[in-house]
């Protein structure tokens, strides 16, 4: 029955149906309960450094219901956005009616899109590979399956990861940077790829290309069934579901860095590496993604055995809590310099 928690993750797809359903004030209801309601819970209920045992994880990894669980997330997030676009383009909504569904759907392409494509772009299995992309399509990031995987596991808590915040660097900057050279570098590393097994660059081969492809198709689609109109709208909830991720690629290893060593490496990636939190909401409703050390750890370790980590870096508050504050600058770095440098003395 434990178990069954992760089925609170569903709340968010939930929610944003019923806005798209009753709309006007409702319309901002996965805002609210993403970002009002989860970090109260977060703050109420304390946080949980219980690991499992070894057979309660072989166990764990035996049950394909918390595979199933991801399966269909990509689904869910298609049937949303497309539910969204006719509720665009069959109502005349008022303007906070459409800003509030606009961001509730982009939440829900962040949160249920981007974080599981993330989860199943890690497994070896072409079919789970293969929801990772199609998750990745309705936010114009499926780059990230090339770049994050080959690039971010790398380098990160680096100067040449664009995805590792830097210390007093305003997340605003870390936008800008992080959304540009993620894009570059996946370019970069295909291009590796290919020279290596032979292979032209500017060919079906890029999977860049395909990736490029996809979406450019993915946009075709939609303008010629719901009109060109909805354009804007497509890439409204896009942006909105990226910088989602960003937003948590910011506060996952914000001014953390690797040691140089004397060889010219840098030192293993370890749990001191990547900010962690073990607030409960924050674990569930995002796949435990906020158990972040352990995953970088080791990147194949599956969602529903990932561990507290002693010496890793610990949030003082969940996921969204630490969203919301990261969006203030002067209180991001009044809260987390000082738990930086007491880390790292």
């Amino acid at each position: 029955m434990k178990d069954l928690k992760y089925l609170l993750a569903y709340s968010i797809p939930l929610s944003a149906y019923f806005a798209l359903l009753w709309q006007g004030w409702w319309s901002w209801a996965t805002v609210i309960l993403a970002f009002g309601i989860f970090p109260v819970l977060d703050a109420l209920y304390p946080a949980s450094e219980k690991n499992y045992t070894a057979s309660e994880e072989t166990r764990r990894l035996s049950n394909k219901f918390f595979d199933y669980l991801l399966y269909i997330c990509a689904p869910i997030c298609l049937l949303i956005v497309f539910l969204y676009f006719q509720t665009i383009s069959q109502n005349t909504l008022v303007w906070h009616e459409t800003i509030g569904l606009t961001f509730s759907i982009g939440i829900v392409l962040g949160s249920l899109g981007i974080n599981v494509a993330h989860e199943l772009g890690h497994r070896s299995n072409k079919w789970e590979q293969f929801l990772a992309k199609v998750g990745l399509l309705p936010v114009f990031y499926q780059h990230f399956f090339i770049e994050h995987n080959r690039g971010h596991h790398k380098h990160v808590s680096t100067d040449h990861d664009p995805a590792t915040a830097k210390e007093n660097e305003s997340i605003y900057v870390f936008y800008l940077r992080s959304v540009i050279g993620q894009y570059l570098n996946a370019w970069k590393l295909e291009k590796e790829r290919l020279t290596k097994k032979g292979l032209k660059n500017l060919s079906w081969d890029n999977e860049m290309i395909r990736f490029s492809v996809s979406q450019i198709g993915y946009l075709s689609i939609i303008s010629w069934y719901f009109g060109t109109s909805i354009l804007p709208y497509a890439i409204a909830i896009g942006v909105i579901g990226f910088l989602l991720l960003e937003t948590i690629n910011y506060i996952e290893h914000y001014g953390l860095r690797r040691k140089l060593l004397d060889n010219g490496r840098y030192e293993r990636v370890m749990p001191r590496h990547s900010w962690n939190s073990d607030h409960e909401m924050g674990r569930i409703v995002l796949f435990e993604l906020t158990r972040h050390s352990d995953h970088h750890f080791l990147a194949s370790r599956k969602y529903q055995i990932l561990r507290h980590m002693d010496d890793s870096p610990q949030l003082p508050t969940g996921y969204p809590a630490s969203m919301l504050m990261a969006l203030i600058p002067p209180l991001w770095f009044k809260v987390m310099n000082p738990r930086l440098q007491e880390f790292q003395s």
